[in-house]
């Protein structure tokens, strides 16, 4: 079974140096020793670990937060430089990476025009988002020229965790020592409720109903949304859309495992939104596991061959690759 992870991260010394000017992102404590070798590693030594994973192809992404808590001047040349790299490392081993751009989205028209680069000219197949910008919500009109760009490019926008604001943080994940506030604010919860806020943002913002067109990608089996969906019906009473709730999960919504292969988050994840909208990601290096896990997940999960090669590699297909595929 050709396995496809969709949701596989890197890191450069030029981003890691300019995370480290201004206000420390607590969560960049997490790239450290074997995970910080790992995202720096684009060539023999990560092919070798998706070898003893079981994975054939990585869809590369920068790591949370990529560039939205830069400036607007600074993000757009590392923006340009990091998908240089990502288009680069693709062309070297076009059998084994594909790549999403990375945006500069402090400078939104900048922004834009780098996601048209990257897809026309990179042919990189979509972009990661990480979330807010700064202080700005994912809705915010600022970034409805993305939104477009990405409708009328046919590609994917993978809406990725990062840590909540400070604010949020003293309030909500907060008292209990340093670690264990930082793994409560990240992949403990805050990370999957940030995220899963976002997509839901732009639904109640019209966004879809603008760009009905839009894909968008959420990790972690939906980012907790997708288990409270009998409450989140309840907004279509309130909400001024054009669809109900449940019905932007299904047309607008892509979901990925991100190396939480649990055989009842995918059986629920299906129920909401099919298993055409199931993608298959381990969130390397962080979820790394040997000895095949990826493949034994798939292996188990109870489901026909068609469908489980739909989740290991023809749904991303399909949705990457839309004009071979219609």
């Amino acid at each position: 079974m050709k396995i496809v992870g969709i949701e596989e991260h890197f890191l450069t010394n030029s981003v890691r140096n300019a995370w480290s000017v201004g206000e420390q992102d607590s969560s960049q404590g997490l790239n450290m020793g074997e995970v910080e070798n790992r995202l720096d590693d684009l060539s023999d030594g990560r092919i070798k670990l998706m070898d003893e994973s079981g994975v054939d192809i990585q869809v590369l992404s920068l790591t949370s937060p990529g560039l939205h808590n830069l400036g607007s001047v600074k993000s757009v040349d590392l923006a340009r430089q990091t998908n240089d790299l990502v288009s680069a490392t693709v062309s070297l081993r076009p059998d084994r990476f594909e790549g999403f751009a990375t945006l500069p989205t402090a400078a939104p028209r900048e922004a834009t025009l780098e996601l048209e680069r990257s897809i026309r000219h990179l042919r990189l197949k979509g972009a990661m988002l990480c979330g807010r910008t700064q202080e700005k919500n994912l809705d915010h009109s600022d970034f409805l020229p993305i939104f477009e760009a990405a409708e009328s490019l046919h590609v994917p926008l993978f809406i990725h965790p990062q840590i909540p604001q400070r604010a949020v943080q003293d309030a909500y994940y907060s008292g209990f020592g340093s670690q264990v506030d930082l793994a409560f604010a990240t992949f403990g919860l805050g990370w999957h409720y940030e995220s899963g806020i976002q997509f839901l943002r732009l639904v109640l913002a019209g966004v879809f109903d603008r760009f009905p067109n839009l894909q968008v990608i959420l990790g972690h089996w939906g980012e907790v949304i997708l288990f409270y969906t009998e409450r989140l019906k309840n907004l279509d009473r309130v909400a001024k859309l054009q669809r109900p709730i449940v019905d932007y999960m299904r047309h607008n919504l892509y979901v990925t495992s991100s190396g939480m292969f649990s055989q009842s988050y995918l059986q629920r994840s299906i129920e909401i939104v099919g298993v055409d909208r199931i993608l298959f990601s381990t969130d390397y290096p962080y979820q790394y596991r040997p000895g095949g896990g990826p493949g034994h997940f798939l292996d188990e999960a109870a489901l026909s061959p068609d469908e489980k090669d739909k989740i290991a590699h023809i749904n991303w297909e399909r949705l990457s690759r839309p004009n071979e595929h219609q």
